[in-house]
C-alpha cells in the first residue's frame, strides 16, 4: 500500500517536501494557517487546507491519524512546532518528522518523541522527500531541479548482473559513476562489472529515472 503524507507548515522547506512527494506520485495533505500559502500550493498537492494544527479536533477531522508520516515544518514558531509534534505523537501517528531551528530545539523535539529531526540548512526538502519513500537510498544530492546523484543499495533484482545487463544506462539513462563494496570504492566501473548483494551504487541521472532504481524492490 502506498504511504500517505501530511506536511504541516508550508514555508519554503515544507512546500519543497510537499510538492516533491506529490510529484513522486504520493498522496499529500498540506496544512498551514496562512490562506495565501495554502492557495499557492493547492494545485501541487493532493489536498491543501488552511487550519490551526495546534487544535487536536481539527487534526482529527482532517483524518491525520490515518496517515503514515507527518512532517512538522513550522517556521520560526518553536512553541507551535513543539506543541504540534507532541500532539501528533499523543494521537498515535507512527512517524513524525520535525524541522528544528537549532540544536536546543532539536533536543526538545527528540525528547517529546519526534521520530526524526531535520535541519532545513542540512536537509533540503526534496532530499528528505526522496529518503522517505526510497528506503534503500543512502544519500541524495540535487544537482538541479531535474537531475540528481543518489547513493543507493543495489536492488535485489540486479544482483548477479553486470552493469551492461542491468540496462541502467541503456534503458533508464542512469550512469553509475562509482560502486562501493565494503571498504573498497570502484570509480567508473566497467560495463562487465558484476553487481553483488550489499553493493552501493553512486548513480547520476534524471530524477524520474533514478526513482525507478530507488523503488525497484
Amino acid at each position: 500500500m502506498m504511504r500517505q503524507f501530511a506536511v504541516i507548515g508550508l514555508g519554503r522547506f515544507g512546500s519543497s517536501v510537499a510538492t516533491t512527494l506529490h510529484d513522486m506520485g504520493y498522496d499529500v495533505l498540506a496544512i498551514d494557517s496562512c490562506e495565501e500559502r495554502v492557495q499557492k500550493l493547492a494545485d501541487h498537492v493532493t489536498q491543501a487546507v488552511q487550519a490551526d494544527a495546534k487544535d487536536e479536533e481539527t487534526l482529527k477531522a482532517l483524518g491525520i491519524r490515518n496517515l503514515d508520516v507527518v512532517i512538522v515544518a513550522i517556521g520560526n514558531d518553536i512553541q507551535a512546532s513543539i506543541l504540534v509534534t507532541l500532539l501528533l505523537k499523543e494521537m498515535g501517528i507512527r512517524c513524525v518528522i520535525a524541522k528544528a531551528l537549532n540544536d536546543m530545539h532539536s533536543k526538545v523535539l527528540q525528547k517529546i518523541g519526534a521520530d526524526k529531526v531535520v535541519f532545513p540548512e542540512r536537509d533540503m526538502g526534496s532530499r528528505l522527500a526522496h529518503s522517505l519513500v526510497a528506503t534503500n537510498v543512502l544519500d541524495y544530492i540535487e544537482l538541479s531541479p531535474k537531475y540528481s546523484i543518489v547513493e543507493v543499495v543495489v536492488p535485489t533484482r540486479l544482483v548477479g548482473q553486470t552493469l551492461r545487463q542491468s540496462e541502467l544506462r541503456a534503458k533508464h539513462g542512469v550512469n553509475v559513476v562509482a560502486i562501493r563494496r565494503g571498504k573498497e570504492i570502484i570509480v567508473s566501473p566497467g560495463a562487465e562489472w558484476v553487481l553483488n548483494t550489499g553493493d552501493t551504487l553512486v548513480a547520476v541521472g534524471a530524477n524520474e529515472d533514478l526513482l525507478l532504481i530507488e523503488q525497484e524492490d
